[in-house]
């Protein structure tokens, strides 16, 4: 099985803190899904098995009206085998969702909306700069709902500056109320070249407080948790069975072709990725090529990888995939890492392997750091 991820670069407003590829000029829309529909048919045989899961990311996917995601699935069912497909997403922001536009995506296909709402508080919104509000949020959940729609996930970002550990238990009390199957939680990051970025050097804004920003880790893991969510990655809880499938296969090492400007794509042996950039995509795409970088995967950065997935998941490291996949060399190089870290207190055995603690998953790329091959 493979998955499908397809990059809408297109935003109705800039979040300070955003650092993916994306543009506000939405009126290039048109121009870029004919380009899309042109790479959908060059990359058709990049991979060799049944499709099991689209994403649609971005940017922001919900922007595209009806008539460009018909246009979008047509031809994905043209060119891919989509028999098997079990989940397809697609990404929305709050103020995008009406029910009519819900019921016409999933008349389509899509069962999975994963809905930006980033935060209920309305300081939270306005110091990144989001473009809906804490009422549309709320109707938002509720249109999907009518719809028919109830496998959703939500993403919330927690260490801002102007959310209290109070606002957060508020947050997950309204996720909890609504039953949403699947909340992701991202600590905010500030990446050079953000809105952010430059706020915070100017000094017109203040910078992020990590002290907080770990307390707020602990509060969303315990409440949560005690909700009988699985936190079955750094940052992703869901309910029982209700894991993201095409995330976690992207975890599992599965392949994936990434359509669009910036998608990245992986086959086994080597990823490559798209130009970040629209309207050389565009013109590329035009004249028949598929403007992209690659790198062959070695065994070194194929282990690092491996390490730095496995040690993000719920279900860690099996020493039986290493010995498997990387021979005597490697197997030994982690168990003598793991020697010291077991002392510690951070890493604990497992049936299979090994897993960071639940006192430690804040610091779990920092863990995975020391095991790397360099």
């Amino acid at each position: 099985m493979s998955g499908i991820y397809i990059h809408i670069p297109f935003c109705r407003k800039a979040c300070h803190y955003c650092n993916f590829h994306f543009s506000t000029q939405i009126e290039q829309i048109d121009e870029f899904v004919a380009s899309l529909l042109k790479e959908i048919t060059l990359q058709q045989h990049y991979l060799r098995s049944p499709i099991e899961t689209i994403y649609l990311g971005g940017g922001t996917p919900s922007l595209l009206d009806q008539t460009h995601i018909d246009k979008i699935l047509n031809s994905l069912h043209k060119h891919y085998d989509l028999a098997d497909l079990k989940e397809f997403t697609l990404e929305a922001n709050p103020d995008d969702i009406s029910i009519a536009k819900t019921m016409a995506w999933k008349s389509n296909g899509i069962n999975r909306l994963s809905i930006g709402i980033q935060s209920f508080q309305k300081d939270a919104l306005s110091w990144m700069n989001r473009a809906h509000s804490t009422a549309q949020s709320i109707q938002a959940i509720e249109h999907a709902k009518a719809a028919g729609i109830h496998n959703l996930s939500t993403d919330l970002i927690y260490g801002t500056p102007h959310l209290s550990d109070q606002d957060l238990l508020k947050d997950l009390e309204l996720l909890k109320n609504f039953n949403i199957p699947h909340i992701s939680c991202y600590a905010l990051t500030v990446e050079e070249k953000t809105a952010l970025h430059s706020l915070i050097q100017k000094k017109k804004i203040e910078n992020i407080d990590t002290e907080k920003q770990a307390r707020h880790f602990e509060l969303i893991v315990e409440t949560l948790n005690n909700e009988g969510y699985e936190h079955y990655e750094i940052s992703n809880f869901s309910k029982p069975g209700q894991r993201s499938l095409h995330n976690s296969n992207y975890w599992k090492g599965i392949p994936y072709l990434g359509l669009g400007p910036s998608a990245h794509s992986y086959n086994g042996t080597s990823r490559q990725w798209n130009i970040a950039n629209n309207q050389l995509y565009i013109k590329s795409i035009e004249q028949g090529n598929v403007p992209f970088d690659i790198e062959n995967i070695d065994e070194a950065s194929a282990y690092n990888e491996y390490m730095m997935i496995s040690l993000r998941l719920l279900d860690g490291v099996e020493m039986e995939q290493i010995e498997k996949r990387f021979g005597s060399v490697y197997m030994q190089h982690t168990k003598d890492v793991l020697g010291k870290f077991l002392l510690t207190g951070k890493i604990e055995n497992t049936a299979k392997g090994f897993t960071i603690t639940k006192n430690a998953r804040f610091l779990a790329d920092g863990i995975a750091s020391d095991f790397f091959i360099v």
